[in-house]
């Protein structure tokens, strides 16, 4: 074996949290950190969602590193990079399981006077609403063995006697207008067709899970049959050289990864430094080529030969 292979590899594990300082407010030693001694090469983890592919580089090295403690600020910071992470893993998990032009994005309220006494009866609301859905599908035959799958948001908000609830539903239920009848709990009952962009669904996740103050209880539930995102990991695949050609913009970042990911399309790239360690993160989303019109057409067929039923098809 070779002496790189042999190599005790030394990765923070908060190595997003350490690495917060956007490359427009670098300084130059955050430049210079590209060349230090210690570094030994650079991790590339990769994450399939759906047509979403993302390349996280982060760099490991030949000695144990150390993050400096934060005082007062750590609390919130964890809480920012926990939500952070929620939003990712919801927007991954949207991504690689539901579709553009064929499933669906509702939204429940309640009228006024009838809002949900706490977050668990509203939970509880969402649970009722979600057995009957699956009993409607058992009821037909054209839907026999269909596998409901859904992602939800509960929020509840109690400001002293003011109460304010509703729901975010993500789900690939066949009928628009079922989905919007079963829900019994009164208010206004909104639904859409997802629609992705270049970034999938990322702009809904962020939406439908943003956090609302400390007065808010809010709160996302998958169904148990969702695929996971696809997660690979090489250490040997990015040269400390390369990361530092592409953190500088000495060659292209689009060229290095579209050739990595082949039928795969560069979008956009975030370089960040640390104050505590040396070298670069990397974090690049690219998003599957696909026909548009081809894509809209294959899953509309798909959908009318799958998915039969009598409601609306916009």
């Amino acid at each position: 074996m070779s002496k790189r292979k042999n190599q005790v590899k030394y990765v923070l594990a908060a190595y997003e949290e350490s690495f917060a300082i956007e490359k427009k407010n670098s300084s130059e030693a955050h430049i210079e950190s590209l060349r230090s001694d210690s570094l030994a090469g650079y991790r590339v983890k990769t994450i399939k969602s759906g047509p979403i592919l993302e390349v996280e580089a982060y760099p490991f090295w030949k000695i144990p590193q150390s993050r400096k403690k934060r005082s007062e600020e750590s609390s919130q910071a964890q809480k920012n990079l926990n939500d952070k992470n929620t939003k990712k893993h919801v927007t991954r998990l949207i991504n690689a399981n539901f579709r553009s032009f064929v499933d669906l994005w509702l939204t429940y309220t309640y009228p006024p006077g009838k809002m949900p006494a706490d977050f668990e009866q509203a939970k509880k609301d969402m649970t009722n609403l979600i057995r009957r859905m699956k009993n409607w599908l058992k009821k037909r035959e054209q839907y026999k063995g269909f596998e409901l799958k859904y992602i939800y948001v509960t929020e509840h908000t109690r400001d002293g006697n003011k109460v304010r609830a509703h729901h975010h539903m993500v789900t690939n239920f066949p009928d628009r207008d079922i989905a919007e009848e079963l829900w019994n709990c009164g208010g206004r009952t909104q639904s859409r067709r997802l629609q992705g962009d270049d970034f999938g669904f990322e702009g809904m996740a962020r939406y439908i899970t943003k956090e609302k103050g400390n007065k808010t209880m809010k709160r996302y539930t998958p169904s148990r049959n969702l695929k996971q995102p696809t997660v690979t990991v090489a250490d040997t695949k990015l040269t400390r050289r390369r990361a530092e050609k592409i953190a500088k913009e000495e060659i292209s970042a689009q060229e290095t990864f579209e050739s990595w990911h082949k039928g795969y399309q560069f979008k956009d790239m975030q370089v960040q430094f640390s104050d505590f360690v040396s070298g670069a993160y990397l974090y690049v989303r690219m998003k599957r080529i696909d026909s548009p019109i081809k894509q809209k057409g294959d899953r509309m067929n798909e959908n009318n030969q799958h998915y039969k039923s009598k409601g609306r098809s916009g």
